[in-house]
């Protein structure tokens, strides 16, 4: 069985949110402001259409015999002035088929990620994992991440979707 990962095409954005839609119900059960704050911007076609076009970000497509089972998007974030200008890769959301989790979609990705960072002389990481998340946090310390913050969160008014007048749900 040969997995591989590549980088997004346009051609690939369909796919892409086909899984993006699995991604977001997975994350939503975890916690519902998933997709309100961590998740792309609707309508996900055209945020995954700018993510592939842009420099300082990569989407991943991983393959399991050229068919696609998973998908891994990446980006440069800037560290604070005191920081000294120096660079995070940051791994922003990662899925794999429920069908092809174990058999090394994701990692191929993520190694796939790290190489580029690498490539542009980064050697700082991040990656991006719900609470509760067992599976994505013991993925990514298998990979020598470690956590180094936790957000916090509470809502007055839990279910309300933000923008919506609560007198009128």
């Amino acid at each position: 069985m040969r997995v591989a990962a590549r980088e997004a095409q346009a051609a690939d954005v369909a796919v892409l949110t086909d899984m993006y839609r699995m991604l977001e119900d997975e994350m939503t059960a975890l916690h519902p402001m998933w997709p309100l704050a961590d998740g792309l911007a609707e309508p996900v076609e055209e945020s995954l259409e700018a993510a592939i076009s842009e420099p300082d970000v990569w989407v991943w497509v991983g393959e399991i015999e050229e068919v696609p089972f998973g998908f891994l998007v990446a980006r440069v974030e800037r560290m604070l002035p005191q920081g000294g200008g120096a660079e995070v890769g940051s791994i922003r959301m990662v899925f794999s088929h429920p069908d092809a989790r174990e058999v090394g979609v994701a990692e191929a990705m993520r190694d796939a990620a790290l190489a580029e960072f690498r490539n542009r002389n980064i050697t700082r990481f991040d990656a991006h994992v719900l609470p509760g998340h067992r599976l994505a946090k013991n993925f990514f310390e298998a990979g020598g991440f470690s956590a180094r913050s936790i957000i916090m969160h509470h809502d007055d008014h839990p279910g309300e979707r933000p923008g919506r007048d609560p007198r009128r749900l």
